[in-house]
């Protein structure tokens, strides 16, 4: 019956059988676990063997044979002879044998000498409902073989057809449920291919991964109780969800290398959309340490109604809210550079061209494009370039449609919100180009923008003045220059406290400023089309 319930209804799978052989090669010191997978007879068998210290005789029938032997308990210690830490710890493991197998056949050597026994299921089934006492079928008892022999070889007969024995699915189902190093070797292989080697990396390895935390080196709140307790591990964040077909949501719980929590979000409230893209494991030894035995028979979930659990347990939900802050302002940053490469717009630089209460109505429409993980990054791309062009830098003044020239003279001051000093600057350099094109200097620069552009006599032709219009264009010109030079140009010429004047009195405001610079770009605009009258004289 103990098998029955233990072994038979509790293991249904190939991946938890083999990951309990597993375990006992790791118990036993074994450097390499070799998973063989047979189905080309007409038999399907699974062989598992290893290199650890084997069993002895005595070994097999006071040790292996025994249920619920606690080893660590039994023999006063908690690691193996090279110092590994002992996995084992409940005896039941052997039990998963059955449920999937038949018949399981047991080839051990230790010490020079080899024993092997055969049990079969249906035969234990019969002594069972008999009342009798089963016993293994021995097949070779303490027999001579070579001292650098040593290791256990398990094989497991009559496998049930639908087992799955697609070696990579295993191989992957088992990166899941150990961590390995270097010093524990493990693979799988098929009728003979070519064996695969289980890594952690094969974990993740077809995540698409955005954002990574090592433990507890990346973390910030709550890293004095991943300290005091050596919790560390590798958490990750996808770029696009986790299918929830993969079981691969949330973070995976190890001691002693091996799956003791299935993954999950250690809170009752699930709905945070960070927790789909959440993925990871943690090795959380401590557990092992524990007077009590807090890890379920199935090393599947944990008893989170213990103390010690329960301590856990709020702890790694406090992590869950780091990380899920941490992730939204990494993956912000991380589209706000994709954003950048795909369009140009660099969104810090943008946002501080823009005045404040613009930016205060553009910064959480810019923040929620790129904030949303639903948006593809060409969707975000597209987005944020339409808002850019609605609100563009300086978007109440369109700086970014001044004259080449006038941007250049008055961009620093412009910038650092010196709008008077800028058009002073720009009037200035206006009038010098018209005084470099027309050839005019006498000293009044009023007179010179005469001479410059009078409609009939002036050096300087915006238009040909053929018609009303056209002569209209050339007299707005000459206008208006003399109204820069006389308007603009020379009450801003005065000191800062006349410039202070202007304002208190309202003959100045910020504003006009910003009306000069957008005047002298038009007037620059007609002046680079300008040519020079033609007269006898010339």
């Amino acid at each position: 019956m103990t098998i029955e319930h233990l072994g038979v209804r509790m293991y249904s799978t190939l991946p938890p059988v083999l990951s309990e052989l597993i375990a006992n090669s790791a118990d036993a010191d074994a450097t390499k676990v070799r998973v063989v997978l047979s189905d080309t007879g007409e038999e399907k068998k699974i062989i598992v063997e290893d290199d650890g210290e084997g069993m002895s005789f005595g070994d097999l029938n006071k040790k292996f044979l025994r249920i619920g032997r606690n080893r660590r308990e039994e023999e006063k210690r908690d690691t193996t002879t090279k110092g590994r830490k002992i996995i084992g710890k409940k005896g039941l493991g052997k039990l998963s044998f059955f449920g999937i197998a038949k018949e399981i056949e047991v080839i051990t050597r230790k010490d020079g000498l080899e024993n092997a026994f055969s049990m079969r299921w249906e035969d234990i089934q019969a002594a069972g409902k008999a009342g009798k006492d089963y016993e293994p079928t021995a097949l070779r008892t303490e027999v001579q073989c070579s001292p650098a022999l040593h290791g256990t070889t398990i094989v497991l007969h009559g496998i049930q057809r639908e087992s799955d024995f697609n070696p990579g699915h295993l191989a992957t189902s088992l990166s899941k449920i150990f961590i390995v190093d270097e010093n524990f070797e493990i693979t799988i292989e098929h009728n003979g291919d070519e064996p695969i080697r289980i890594e952690n990396s094969r974990k993740y390895e077809n995540l698409d991964k955005e954002v990574e935390w090592k433990v507890f080196d990346d973390i910030g709140d709550g890293t004095n109780y991943l300290k005091e307790k050596s919790i560390t591990g590798h958490l990750i964040a996808t770029k696009k969800p986790i299918p929830p077909n993969t079981n691969m949501r949330g973070i995976t719980l190890f001691s002693r290398k091996k799956l003791i929590n299935l993954p999950e979000y250690f809170s009752d409230s699930t709905s945070s959309h960070f927790y789909s893209y959440l993925t990871g494991w943690l090795e959380v030894d401590f557990i092992d340490d524990l007077p009590e035995d807090v890890i379920a028979t199935d090393r599947q979930s944990l008893n989170w109604g213990h103390p010690a659990m329960a301590e856990l347990r709020d702890k790694l939900r406090a992590l869950l809210n780091w990380l899920e802050r941490d992730w939204r302002k990494k993956r912000a940053d991380a589209r706000e550079r994709t954003l950048a490469e795909k369009t140009g717009i660099n969104v810090p630089d943008w946002f501080s061209k823009l005045p404040d209460e613009i930016k205060a109505q553009v910064q959480p429409i810019m923040e929620s494009i790129i904030n949303d993980a639903e948006l593809s990054e060409e969707t975000m791309s597209v987005a944020a370039r339409n808002l850019h062009t609605i609100v563009p830098e300086y978007p109440r003044y369109h700086w970014r449609h001044l004259h080449p020239e006038v941007q250049t003279i008055a961009k620093e001051d412009y910038i650092n919100g010196k709008y008077f000093d800028a058009a002073e600057k720009a009037s200035r350099l206006y009038v010098q180009r018209v005084k470099e094109r027309s050839g005019i200097d006498t000293g009044d620069d009023s007179s010179d923008m005469d001479a410059a552009f009078q409609v009939n006599t002036g050096r300087l032709m915006v238009t040909d003045c053929s018609d009303p219009t056209k002569r209209n264009i050339q007299f707005g010109q000459h206008m208006l220059s003399k109204g820069v030079v006389a308007g603009f140009r020379n009450p801003l010429v005065h000191n800062p406290e006349y410039q202070r004047m202007l304002v208190d009195t309202g003959l100045f405001v910020e504003k006009d400023g910003l009306d000069i610079l957008s005047l002298v770009s038009h007037l620059f605009g007609r002046l680079d089309n300008a040519t020079i009258r033609v007269t006898q004289n010339n």
